[in-house]
């Protein structure tokens, strides 16, 4: 698909050497829109504010979703499943592979620095 849109010349010219990465900058960029726009995403708070307290990397691996948290996640996947999601759920379920995506790269970087730990 082609698409034309009009952008300030500032972005144009950050973008003009990204040309070959512009699907992958559009699809990130609207993940962590629909995270930031979505009011009723609960978990993202805790999750975030847990990183933020610099944890050891065994209690980022140990890190997992909350019983609450993994009700939701569940409730969706069985409503997906039989109904379909409607627009607002889909914007959750979004937010939440989202919130997955963060939890699995802190969880990547986190083995990455045992294993260097290990090997000293």
């Amino acid at each position: 698909m082609q698409v034309t849109f009009d952008l300030p010349d500032d972005v144009v010219s950050q973008l003009y050497s990204l040309e070959d990465k512009l699907p992958q900058i559009l699809e990130l960029g609207l993940r962590e829109l629909n995270a930031i726009t979505q009011i009723e995403f609960s978990g993202v708070a805790e999750v975030l504010e847990f990183l933020a307290n610099l944890p050891t990397p065994e209690a980022i691996i140990a890190l997992r979703p909350s019983l609450a948290l993994q009700t939701k996640i569940s409730a969706l996947l069985e409503k997906n499943r039989t109904v379909g999601l409607s627009p607002t759920e889909e914007q959750l379920w979004q937010s939440y592979q989202y919130l997955e995506h963060i939890v699995r790269m802190a969880k990547a970087r986190a083995f990455l620095k045992l294993q260097e730990i290990d090997r000293e």
